[in-house]
This record gives C-alpha cells, structure tokens and sequence, in this order.
C-alpha cells in the first residue's frame, strides 16, 4: 500500500510539473510573423474543465459549414452571431450533459482512450471581457487557417461529416462524428490550443486545462 500510496504521489508531482512547464514552454518558441492588420475577432469560452471555440458568423463561414443547417441548426438567423466549435471524448460528451449525470463509465474511458466527437453550438452576441471569454483578433489568412484546422476535424462519411442522431443539449446543438482519439493527455484543451495555434496564436506546449490554456494565451499573445 504504502509503494502504491508513493507512486500515485510521484505521478501527481509529475504531472502538474509537466503542466506547469507546459504552460511556461511556448509554443511555437518564435512568434510567428504578422501576415496582416487582425480583422476577425474569434473568442476562447472557457468552464472548469472544457474550452470552446467562437468563430463570428458571416456568409462565407455559414458556405463553408453548410452541412450545419442541413443539420438542422439555426445558423442563418439573424440572431447568431457565431458558431462555437469543440472536440471531446465521445462517451464524456453524450453521457454528461450535467454535471449531476455523471458516470463511473465515461470517466473512466475519459481518463484512457475514446473516440472523439465534434459539439456545435450557435451564440448569439457574447460579453466581453468576461472571466470565461478571451478574444484575440487574427488576419484574413490565418482565420482561413483556423476554419481549414475545424473543418478537417469532422470524420467524413459518404455524404460528408456525419451526425450524431438524437444526442444533443437543446435545439441548437449538435454532435458530429470527429477524427482522433481522446484521453487524459491528449484532450478537448489541447485541441482548443492546436487549433489556436494554426490561427498564429502562441499556446503553451502543453495545455491539458482550460486554466493553464488561459494563462499561456495570456503570457504570449
């Protein structure tokens, strides 16, 4: 008991000391050179435990993710203002809407190895500054970037990205069938910060938590 008790000790220290240089680590070391004047406005939502992606709607973004209506999501009404994008592990997503159904099982896969899904959401006009909202302003070429780095997140199926059939939050969300596997280490934060990352945005090297994702982007951004 007391070698288990040690190792288990170990691998907590171990770990927030990856976290820890993780965040102080930037990724990539250089910054990247400026391709233009930031013109689109993108935010980072954050939860305890989760961090999603906000990209403003306008027509060109609503072309290049029209299977989103075909979906079935509002995002032509006039009342969206963005589409908010994440990747996490499928069992963890579906199982738990709330975090009074939480299950043994989905943590479990969560903590090891799942498949992932793609969550989209609409939102309306969203408050800045806000503790759980971080904006950053990026150009033309690396908001295409960011767009190209979501999109190919979506698993393809013979008729393009394939919906998750009756699983969703409300009326205006919806669960997609997404590339890669989740666990612990390789989570819904490090996809947050890779997709970041393609947009210019310099993220620590490792960013498993929302709040050590915000304080890298707040160190070198």
């Amino acid at each position: 008991m007391k070698k288990l008790l040690r190792f288990l000790a170990m691998l907590v220290v171990a770990l927030a000391l990856a976290a820890t240089l993780g965040t102080l680590l930037p990724r990539p070391l250089w910054p990247a050179a400026a391709m233009g004047e930031g013109t689109r406005r993108i935010l980072v939502l954050r939860n305890p435990i989760h961090t999603d992606i906000a990209i403003p709607v306008d027509d060109d973004v609503r072309r290049r993710f029209g299977f989103l209506a075909e979906s079935g999501l509002p995002v032509a009404a006039s009342e969206v203002r963005y589409l908010v994008f994440g990747w996490g592990g499928r069992a963890f997503y579906l199982e738990t809407p709330t975090w009074s159904q939480l299950k043994a099982m989905p943590v479990l896969k969560a903590l090891t190895l799942d498949a992932s899904v793609m969550h989209v959401d609409v939102a309306g006009a969203i408050a800045e500054p806000h503790p759980d909202v971080a904006g950053f302003d990026i150009d033309e070429q690396h908001f295409s970037a960011l767009l190209d780095y979501v999109a190919a997140s979506f698993q393809q199926g013979s008729a393009g990205p394939v919906v998750i059939g009756n699983a969703g939050y409300s009326s205006f969300d919806r669960f997609y069938e997404a590339n890669g596997h989740f666990n612990a280490l390789v989570g819904c934060n490090t996809w947050t910060a890779a997709a970041l990352r393609t947009a210019g945005l310099r993220t620590g090297w490792w960013n498993p938590l929302p709040v050590t994702l915000g304080w890298s982007l707040g160190l070198y951004n």
